[in-house]
């Protein structure tokens, strides 16, 4: 009898393991040709939206057309935001998303790739402020308005940075850094990539000279929690374009390292 049970244990561990493959992202982007990528085309150097053309470009735009050409299929990059950059993956609206900060929120819906590169947490503000505003401490009070972008961790950060300060959170397609442009705020936060774009875009924008910045983070993709094939399957791609230097490669393309 105790044998017949172990037998009857292994069959059914051997069927949930065949199912639970058959129901893997991987198997269907395979069958279907198709990989769907979640972007949000608002992240410069990461992804930017070309609203004319409704294209994309960027650093994973380019990681994405890599993955899907080993793949041998096609990409697709479907439009989303911050607020439900988790929900559309969880909800099978696409297989993957691009970069997204690792956190313990994300995490406790969605799965993630192993990580690839790391950021941290910066201030911004006007070039008219760089007397007002030397270090973190100086923006942490009861006059001073700072931004976030909903959805974004640092809509979370900036309440843990700046207690006694006035939040601003705007939701997409509106951006932090558009408050403190229009003067609606006197500062926003966002990650060292892209506050080195924006102040090469934009003249009137400049770096707090924070001593360091904060949160340092790693950047990694979302896929479905539970489907470890494709996780798998994806782990391994980055493990080896790591020893290529693919990424070192797209890094030093979208200066993502720039000062």
């Amino acid at each position: 009898m105790k044998f017949f049970k172990i037998a009857a244990t292994a069959a059914i561990m051997a069927v949930s393991a065949v199912q639970a493959h058959a129901q893997s992202a991987l198997n269907d982007i395979l069958s279907e040709g198709v990989l769907k990528v979640g972007t949000t085309g608002d992240w410069n150097p990461m992804t930017m939206r070309d609203v004319a053309t409704n294209t994309y470009e960027g650093y994973d735009i380019d990681v994405m057309t890599a993955l899907a050409a080993d793949l041998g299929v096609e990409v697709e990059f479907v439009p989303t935001d911050w607020k439900t950059l988790v929900a559309g993956v969880t909800s099978g609206q696409y297989h993957i998303t691009g970069s997204a900060s690792v956190s313990p929120a994300r995490a406790k819906a969605a799965g993630y790739t192993n990580s690839y590169f790391s950021l941290a947490t910066v201030p911004l503000t006007l070039k008219k402020n760089a007397g007002r505003f030397n270090d973190w401490d100086d923006l942490n009070k009861a006059d001073v308005s700072v931004a976030a972008t909903l959805g974004t961790t640092q809509e979370t950060q900036v309440k843990q940075y700046f207690p006694d300060a006035t939040h601003r959170i705007v939701e997409a397609p509106a951006r932090d850094f558009q408050e403190v442009l229009s003067g609606r705020a006197d500062a926003n936060i966002t990650s060292n990539v892209e506050a080195n774009k924006l102040v090469d875009q934009y003249d009137q924008l400049m770096i707090v000279p924070v001593a360091e910045g904060r949160s340092p983070t790693p950047i990694a993709m979302l896929l479905p929690q539970a489907d470890q094939v494709w996780i798998n399957y994806v782990n391994t791609w980055i493990t080896l374009k790591q020893e290529q230097g693919f990424f070192d490669e797209l890094g030093v393309k979208w200066q993502l390292l720039a000062e």
